[in-house]
């Protein structure tokens, strides 16, 4: 089915203008709000994207309207496919635009269910439908059960009448109270915010708080941030060390695929045989939903081969167990490769700054083999541009910490030539 989908700004008065999606099929042309706005200035109509360093009035950034509009044509895409594959045809007009506006949470709700419905069944309906359409995890479900009970504990009779400015600042003072550090405030209030979002496409919620309540919290720009990943030499060490017991060798084996491969704990757990092809492997990212191709090297080569005589459930390619238990034998293992250098792990608590020193296998996580592929790569001088191609990084922001870690190492090996 021939269409196009064109982005451009809806032709209003105002300063900062709505975004929209425009879709053009078999003479018809259907016209899809984004969801944000941005100042003309700051557009690139040839791109169709937000310029780059951009922020619109809201202090919303060009990275993330920009991900909103590469979402939107996802979704338009999904609904031709579904109307292609399930019944054959085109969707019509009014087809499109209510099969978007469910997706999106946009769909009107009548007089008597707006005035009704309450911010906590509003939260229930929020997790049951956007869960199911985003396809979260497990553990998504439960970061958002957590913040429900904060808010229950912070005030078990939140309406949305009774939500402003005020209210959400004395939400992050309950936060701080109760000694969190700033990187989990940050999160909890990200989550209300798009919780809010959707409140507000839906009708429920009358206030733009989830565009202009953008609180600043100390240390959550990733600078402090230590990242926990392996040397090429610990990984090697990790990789060939004779382990007696069959689990652990499992365990082991899992993690240095991912840190061969760049693949989050989430994407190898589901990793069948029928995505390992001759020399790469096909992924399609649980996070992202992107679609990735790895290519293989000797390494992870070699883990499928070892693997591929014996019989998994769902034919999964490797043996692969729960997250939690996968962390809890990782740190075993660091300790068997005496991985017992020192890591400095610095955080805030509001405005006070904190620090502690814990052994390296003590922080081993599943995803410390995500970021042992990121740092080795680079550090092998593959471009970054390459390496983003393999991890589905959308963009530099998420790669700035890896690529500080490999500046520094730069120059601690050009200090060599003074020694």
């Amino acid at each position: 089915m021939k269409r196009t989908i064109k982005f451009d700004l809806f032709p209003q008065k105002a300063d900062c203008k709505p975004i929209r999606a425009r879709v053009s099929y078999d003479g018809k042309r259907v016209d899809l709000r984004v969801g944000y706005s941005i100042e003309p200035e700051k557009w690139d109509s040839t791109l169709m994207r937000v310029r780059s360093g951009c922020k619109n009035k809201y202090k919303q950034s060009g990275n993330e309207i920009n991900k909103a509009i590469v979402n939107t044509e996802t979704i338009i895409e999904e609904i031709f496919t579904r109307f292609e594959l399930l019944e054959k045809r085109e969707p019509t007009f009014e087809e499109l635009k209510q099969s978007f506006d469910e997706i999106t949470g946009k769909k009107s709700a009548g007089p008597e269910q707006l005035n009704e419905i309450s911010f906590y069944k509003a939260y229930s309906e929020f997790t049951e439908n956007v869960g199911k359409k985003n396809n979260w995890t497990k553990a998504t479900y439960k970061k958002f059960t957590s913040l429900l009970n904060h808010l229950n504990e912070f005030n078990n009779n939140l309406s949305f009448d009774n939500i402003n400015e005020t209210t959400l600042q004395n939400l992050v003072t309950h936060f701080l109270d109760k000694d969190m550090r700033n990187t989990t405030i940050s999160k909890y209030i990200r989550f209300l915010r798009w919780f809010l979002r959707w409140a507000y496409n839906k009708g429920y919620f009358k206030k733009n708080l989830h565009e202009t309540f953008r609180p600043k919290f100390k240390g959550i720009d990733g600078n402090a941030k230590e990242v926990i990943y392996l040397e090429w030499e610990e990984l090697q060490h990790l990789y060939s060390l004779a382990i007696p017991a069959s689990t652990l060798s499992a365990v082991r084996d899992v993690f240095c695929f991912c840190c061969f491969t760049g693949l989050r704990y989430s994407d190898v757990a589901k990793l069948r045989r029928s995505d390992v092809k001759k020399n790469h492997i096909v992924v399609i990212t649980q996070k992202t939903v992107d679609g990735l191709v790895i290519e293989l090297n000797k390494y992870s080569e070699a883990i499928l081969k070892k693997y591929e005589n014996i019989h998994f459930p769902n034919d999964l390619a490797l043996p692969v167990i729960s997250n939690q238990k996968m962390n809890d034998y990782l740190k075993k293992l660091g300790e068997l490769a005496d991985f017992t250098e020192p890591q400095r792990i610095v955080y805030f608590k509001g405005n006070e700054r904190h620090e502690a020193v814990f052994p390296k296998h003590s922080l081993l996580t599943t995803h410390c083999g995500r970021r042992t592929f990121i740092v080795n790569g680079l550090r092998l001088g593959v471009p970054a541009e390459v390496i983003m191609k393999w991890t589905g990084h959308s963009d530099y922001h998420a790669m700035k910490p890896y690529i500080k870690i490999v500046d520094k190492l730069k120059a601690s090996e050009m200090e060599k030539f003074n020694q």
